[in-house]
């Protein structure tokens, strides 16, 4: 029997052994979940809103075992954990507030007649999700898709299994169909035989660019609509006219929150000379007085990395940028103590070819790029195979927003603040960040069969 043991990053410890789904048992359960959606489709739109009201409510009142459960299993400081459950709740609460209106019958113009545009649900979507935000990953795509009336299968991060099972659960007691969504706890190759299955109608990922290549060649194989959330190296622009305490406050957020695990985390700080030294000195400052240590401490503000080899590949990312160049301001060495643990880390002199520059640093490094002025600014941001995030921080309010509006080439920026995502905006990237949108009301429309109705009058 194959299995998989979850692992404490706080201590290193073993925590629960989880055996995989026979090859047998996942045909079952694609089976099964087939038939369930056959059921769920024809179920009001109303009856599917009320469920996932109920699964808002389930978060609420289970936040704290779930974010204690997402801190044992990827370390996860305590109040990030806390904060991902509330949105998740947001996003049952919005989805569904919106759901009726987002999905309507729409009526076109048509010569002789009347014509409909009409969405409905195309059957199962399996979605592979990382290990960094447990709750919110799984609840993200999900959720739309059970109000469009779509099955779910979800395959998460073996690392954080745990949490994913504790989804499953949540939903089942709040209404949703045992086999209409279930956590399958399976390999890559399984994975790939599941996207091949004709009764899988789609396939959602997110994750690395070279995951998301994999699964959309395999999809494409089968000619399965995807949806691809991929990494990136978001830049945040400190302009000459930035507020420094501002500049500090955002950029100190949006690179340590969540451990520095996140996609669109803020990575590379592009400084134009005028305010470099002021900025850095600041900056520098203000991440010295962050606390890394245990995540259930409230007072921790760096818990650990999720897992021991993404620690060694951030610092390999790390000591290969020194070598070619980069100059080490602070952090950068492996503390000695148990777990998996990665110390606050600038960087300085970043330049093209260096994986602090070139590459996504997936853990609390941040790389600071010194340019000119406001135009290189812009230049440099946009000199990246990525575009998921960015941010500009400017008391010119308005020429940021034009910035941003019409250069900045990327999925979703931040002005003068530090935002991770919005129920009622869309998520997603463009370029090697990937492709698709959800939330907003966009998620709900990705995996749906968007029906053409034409209707010729005839005479009594």
């Amino acid at each position: 029997m194959t299995t998989t043991t979850t692992v404490n990053p706080t201590t290193g410890e073993d925590l629960v052994m989880y055996p995989h789904h026979t090859d047998v048992e996942l045909d079952q359960i694609v089976d099964a979940a087939h038939a369930a959606f056959g059921a769920w489709r024809r179920r009001p739109l109303k009856d599917r809103t009320d469920i996932v009201r109920e699964i808002g409510s389930l978060l609420r009142k289970r936040s704290s075992d779930l974010a204690r459960l997402m801190t044992d299993e990827m370390g996860k400081v305590i109040a990030h954990g806390e904060r991902e459950i509330q949105l998740c709740a947001l996003i049952c609460d919005w989805t569904a507030d919106h759901a009726a209106e987002e999905l309507a019958d729409e009526a076109r113009p048509f010569d002789g007649g009347r014509a409909i545009v009409s969405y409905r649900p195309v059957g199962i979507i399996f979605g592979i999700q990382p290990f960094n935000f447990p709750a919110y990953q799984a609840i993200r795509f999900s959720i739309p898709q059970l109000v469009a009336g779509n099955a779910v299968l979800l395959k998460h991060a073996r690392s954080v299994w745990g949490s994913a099972l504790f989804v499953e659960k949540l939903y089942h007691d709040a209404g949703v169909p045992n086999d209409l969504f279930r956590t399958v706890k399976i390999s890559s190759d399984q994975s790939n035989e599941l996207i091949a299955n004709p009764l899988v109608r789609g396939v959602t990922l997110t994750g690395s660019g070279q995951a998301g290549s994999v699964v959309a060649a395999q999809a494409g194989k089968y000619l399965k609509k995807t949806v691809m959330e991929l990494g990136s190296n978001d830049a945040y622009l400190v302009l000459a006219d930035a507020d420094i305490a501002t500049a500090v406050e955002v950029c100190t957020t949006g690179r340590i929150f969540n451990n520095g695990e996140t996609c669109v985390a803020a990575k590379r700080f592009v400084v134009v000379d005028a305010i470099y030294d002021a900025f850095v000195s600041a900056f520098v400052a203000q991440l010295k007085t962050v606390k890394m240590g245990d995540p259930n401490d409230k007072a921790t503000g760096l818990g650990p990395m999720a897992r021991q080899d993404l620690r060694d590949d951030l610092h390999e990312q790390v000591r290969s940028s020194i070598d070619a160049g980069a100059k080490l301001t602070m952090g950068g060495e492996i503390p000695d103590r148990p777990g998996f643990f990665y110390p606050v880390t600038v960087l300085e002199n970043v330049q093209p070819g260096m994986p602090a520059y070139d590459d996504e640093l997936f853990g609390p490094v941040a790389s600071i790029i010194r340019v000119a002025d406001d135009n290189e600014a812009m230049r440099v941001a946009n000199d990246s195979r990525f575009g998921l995030g960015g941010g500009i921080i400017s008391k010119n309010v308005e020429k940021a927003i034009a910035m941003a509006t019409n250069e900045f080439d990327t999925g979703m920026i931040n002005i003068n603040g530090y935002n991770l995502a919005n129920p009622q905006l869309p998520f997603g990237g463009v370029k090697e960040s990937g492709y698709g949108r959800e939330h907003g009301g966009f998620g709900l429309k990705e995996f749906v069969n968007v029906k053409s109705i034409q209707v010729t009058e005839v005479s009594p």
